[in-house]
């Protein structure tokens, strides 16, 4: 083989490892920008106020809040569900976290009775946001990594929305 023909060879290979490069690239890009979208709370900037910490959430593309959040130091993702009475753990979740079942509990959802497990969370943060010993449940038939975050957690708060944007405010 030729000095000519391994600099050919060597140059078409450059040139598929800058392609490859390029869509590994590109698709790292996208991805983040997918994300961000889905949860655009990230990275919550929190305000301390004369009476308490303040978190504000922006809606993500969907409509929803979803943020990212600790459970007993460990990071979640959350998204926001007034309409659940508890916070409710996915069971891989719950697992990672090493969370506890407790006994047995039948809820009502919107698409039915669903079994789950109670237990507590010792402390949940939301930015600067902290209570402790939440009641929750472990479902073992969420099928998603998002926990969501009920009202036992909710009714701690002050919180109100106006336009694309909620307002937790703890006293």
């Amino acid at each position: 083989m030729s000095a000519e023909d391994e600099q050919k060879r060597m140059g078409k290979y450059m040139i598929i490892g800058m392609w490859v490069l390029l869509v590994a690239l590109l698709t790292l890009i996208f991805n983040n920008i997918l994300e961000r979208q889905y949860n655009p709370n990230q990275k919550l900037a929190s305000q301390q106020g004369a009476g308490g910490a303040e978190v504000r959430l922006k809606r993500n593309k969907y409509g929803h809040y979803v943020a990212s959040g600790l459970i007993n130091g460990q990071p979640v993702v959350f998204m926001l569900d007034t309409g659940a009475t508890d916070v409710a753990v996915p069971a891989q979740v719950a697992d990672r976290l090493g969370l506890k079942r407790g006994r047995k509990r039948i809820y009502q959802t919107a698409k039915g009775p669903a079994t789950a497990y109670a237990t507590i969370l010792e402390q949940i943060s939301l930015g600067d946001i902290q209570v402790h010993n939440v009641r929750a449940s472990i479902n073992p038939h969420m099928r998603s990594e998002e926990v969501l975050l009920g009202m036992s957690f909710l009714k701690q708060l002050e919180f109100s929305q106006r336009g694309d944007t909620l307002t937790l405010r703890q006293y």
